[in-house]
């Protein structure tokens, strides 16, 4: 099968047939070095057959901070990615390493999505931004994971000033059971900027759900941070 480009480097975030997602960072340390990484991925990447696999779509955001790359793909199993590390993996991040020495790269995690939320407004909008919420637990425990994140759909239930620039969130759930990852899309970062402006901590305003989420037992760390969307790969015909 051949590569294709997805229309405005967009995954189909809910698509049928993912059994699991991978998460990770690279940090190339410079905007000239992510532009030159992006590029070579899509060079690495197009110049070959897309794999057979089990990958449903490859992923790259490029992070506002002028350093790091997220990296973002859907697979059909873990076995199905285990099998393309071992025969498909190598070459292609030769390839990269060769025309941007010095990738550092971060750690990989992997997801399972357990729920997606609109956020208002027209879901055929074209996200300028994505937002990546990570939040981590004390130990593993994948149901208080789901409830965390029960927890937040109640608090957007019940938001009586949601921000007119968010677009829609994507919640999920470390295998390992001890994080959970929320891949959020907003019309821009300025949008996202003026959400946290607003009052209250953070996303949210200061209503009771929101409290219980601030709050919430066994939360030990996590972050938030911004990305462009630059490049999202499938398999073509």
């Amino acid at each position: 099968m051949t590569v294709t480009v997805q229309p405005d480097a967009r995954p189909d975030l809910t698509r049928p047939g993912v059994g699991v997602v991978k998460a990770s960072t690279w940090d190339v340390g410079t905007p000239e070095r992510q532009r030159a990484t992006i590029d070579a991925i899509a060079t690495a990447w197009r110049s070959r057959d897309w794999p057979d696999t089990g990958l449903l779509s490859y992923t790259v955001h490029r992070g506002e901070d002028g350093r790091t790359l997220l990296h973002y793909s859907q697979w059909t199993g873990e076995d199905a990615y285990q099998e393309f590390v071992r025969t498909l993996r190598d070459d292609r991040n030769a390839e990269i390493d060769a025309a941007v020495p010095g990738i550092e790269r971060l750690g990989l995690h992997s997801y399972e999505l357990y729920r997606s939320a609109s956020l208002g407004g027209d879901d055929r909008r074209v996200p300028g931004c994505v937002v990546i919420v990570d939040v981590e637990f004390d130990g593993p425990d994948a149901e208080r994971g789901r409830d965390w994140v029960d927890t937040v759909f109640v608090a957007l239930d019940s938001e009586p000033h949601p921000h007119p620039g968010g677009i829609a969130g994507h919640f999920h759930i470390g295998t390992d059971g001890t994080r959970v990852l929320n891949y959020a899309e907003w019309e821009s970062a300025d949008a996202h900027r003026e959400a946290l402006g607003a009052p209250g901590a953070g996303i949210g305003s200061p209503t009771g759900p929101w409290e219980k989420v601030r709050t919430y037992p066994g939360v030990t760390g996590g972050g938030v941070n911004r990305y462009v969307p630059a490049l999202s790969l499938g398999a073509g015909t």
